[in-house]
């Protein structure tokens, strides 16, 4: 069976529970002030679409898209399932939000993420999909840790 991408769902018990297992790792691998993590209260804002990718009902992880204006949209809180890792969920997940991005008329995307080992296999999902380096945007900080990246489409 396929993954299965769903917009919405963000307030069923396991998406609850990967976006606190998320929410804690991003504050243990980030220096606090490049942590940028949304809570899930602030995913539900209108401005941000959440996807999640399932297979066999089981999610294997999820990724939000919000929209910034002036054709640009932002990938928020990218998480696979620990247990999901090499099942082709974030490609899955970062496809469809790609595709939204596109059906809305967006000229391109825009996300800011870390620059240690912890965060080596998002930075190669990203460079494969074709994001390339980028300025800072929408008023996060620059430093050491901090990478910005964006795919035009």
């Amino acid at each position: 069976m396929p993954i299965t991408i769903t917009q919405g769902e963000l307030d069923r018990p396991d998406v609850q529970a990967l976006l606190a297992l998320h929410v804690a790792a991003m504050h243990a691998h980030s220096p606090p002030e490049a942590c940028h993590v949304l809570p899930g209260s602030a995913l539900a804002h209108p401005s941000i679409t959440f996807f999640t990718a399932r297979e066999h009902g089981e999610l294997l992880g999820f990724g939000a898209l919000k929209a910034l204006g002036d054709g640009e949209g932002e990938i928020k809180s990218m998480r696979t399932d620990p247990a999901a890792l090499g099942k082709g969920a974030g490609k899955a997940i970062l496809a469809a939000i790609t595709a939204e991005a596109c059906a809305r008329g967006y000229d391109r995307l825009l996300l800011e993420t870390g620059t240690t080992p912890d965060f080596a296999a998002a930075l190669r999902l990203y460079e494969r999909a074709g994001f390339l380096a980028s300025d800072p945007f929408g008023g996060y900080p620059t430093s050491d840790f901090t990478r910005f990246l964006r795919l035009d489409l």
